[in-house]
């Protein structure tokens, strides 16, 4: 199988590292991929959200399978453009990736699917946002309809902050949903989907907040561990039953079937399970440390999954132990990255590109705001995360910023389920 990947990040090295030593793997590409994914993947050059370019990569390519990583090319048609020049693509359809693209759209999916979420009000004016933020009451929680790279909500106590984040989303021309504040502590669950079934991988749990103690700016992810110690044993079987499945059989209902990757973010709330967002692809950084654990191989599941024939493959096989991924950001990360800096220690095992470039010379440099993702597994979550932090220590990138922090509440008890 000729497998194409599309994407430069972390997720897509990690991704490509997955695919590589699988055996029914005989060609990998990663287009236009970074320093890292070079390394394990014939690298090809693409604009990854120009739907005809990728498709027409795929063709000359002779790709067997299209794996798309990013949510812009997604929602952008890409997976589309690709089925329809006749190659198999893991991704969902423009149409079902609106699931990601519009947070309002999602909640009218969870609606009619009878998903439970969070309270929402959609603002499309300063008048309805300061409705909406008397009836929500703090803390408030204010998002960008659109896409924002996982940057854009608002979590605070603050109702003048969360006012001023709510206008300059309005002022770039998109619309705001203001939601009720979910407590307890937060879940990522990935599931493959073939627009009929429906097969969960590990939960996982991210870090959001650039600093530790869950402090700083929202960010695109500082890290992540898995699997979680402290999940409800049925939690998986619950959010199939209550959450995925009726999703995905809401998608088919409406015409859109969802054939790719959904990604819950979850709460697990004093008032149950509850959905925080969909996004419509393998998020990021959690896929570093739920790929690495993962004993089947990948591409026969991602073949499947865009090929209709999930049902037909046999319980996924998992590998002992647990995975942690710690980001090194570039300084000034999220608000202002300042890129360019030279990066050592990248060619370290476990060492994720994702922002990156390889110069001339053959150095490393920071190319983007998230720069590596550090990841290791070990026989437990202690072990996991000490090796990561070891690995941490062996790549430089000046003024380079990371959270010590990235699943020491899990492996010190700290983390409580509201009703548990």
């Amino acid at each position: 199988m000729r497998v194409l990947v599309i994407g430069s990040g972390a997720r897509e090295h990690a991704l490509c590292v997955a695919l590589r030593p699988d055996p029914a793997v005989d060609a990998l590409a990663c287009a236009p991929g970074n320093a890292g994914t070079a390394a394990v993947a014939e690298p090809l050059v693409v604009v990854p959200d120009d739907p005809a370019a990728v498709a027409a990569l795929a063709v000359a390519w002779r790709a067997d399978l299209v794996v798309v990583g990013p949510e812009v090319p997604l929602v952008a048609g890409v997976a589309d453009a690709v089925r329809e020049a006749g190659i198999a693509c893991f991704g969902p359809s423009a149409q079902a990736a609106r699931i990601e693209g519009s947070k309002a759209f999602a909640k009218h999916v969870m609606a009619a699917a009878g998903v439970p979420t969070a309270r929402a009000w959609a603002v499309g004016g300063e008048a309805e946002l300061h409705t909406a933020l008397d009836e929500s009451g703090a803390p408030y929680v204010v998002k960008d309809d659109g896409l924002a790279a996982g940057k854009g909500v608002l979590v605070t106590t603050d109702r003048d902050a969360a006012l001023a984040h709510g206008l300059a989303v309005l002022g770039a021309g998109h619309a705001v949903l203001v939601e009720e504040f979910l407590d307890g502590p937060e879940v990522s669950l990935f599931a493959l989907c073939d627009g009929v079934t429906v097969r969960p991988l590990l939960p996982a749990q991210d870090h959001k907040r650039r600093d530790d103690g869950d402090g700083g700016p929202n960010t695109g992810g500082m890290g992540a561990y898995a699997p979680l110690p402290w999940a409800p044993a049925d939690l998986v079987e619950r959010c199939v039953t209550r959450v995925l499945q009726p999703t995905v059989d809401e998608m088919a209902r409406r015409g859109e079937p969802f054939v790719g990757l959904l990604y819950a973010g979850l709460a697990l709330t004093s008032r149950g399970l509850r959905v925080v967002e969909f996004n419509a692809r393998f998020g990021d950084p959690e896929t570093q440390v739920v790929l690495p654990l993962l004993e089947t191989p990948l591409a026969g599941l991602l073949h499947a999954a865009a090929t209709g024939t999930l049902g037909e493959q046999p319980p996924l096989r998992w590998r002992d132990g647990a995975a942690v991924t710690v980001v090194v950001a570039a300084p000034g990360y999220p608000e202002s990255p300042r890129t360019g800096g030279v990066v050592t220690g990248a060619d370290a095992e476990g060492v994720l590109h994702a922002g990156t470039r390889l110069a001339a010379d053959g150095t490393v440099h920071a190319a983007g705001g998230r720069v590596l993702a550090v990841t290791a597994v070990g026989a437990d979550l202690a072990g996991a995360r000490e090796l990561a932090y070891a690995r941490v220590a062996g790549v430089g990138l000046a003024d380079g910023h990371w959270r010590t922090d990235i699943g020491l509440a899990a492996v010190e008890g700290r983390i409580v389920v509201p009703g548990s």
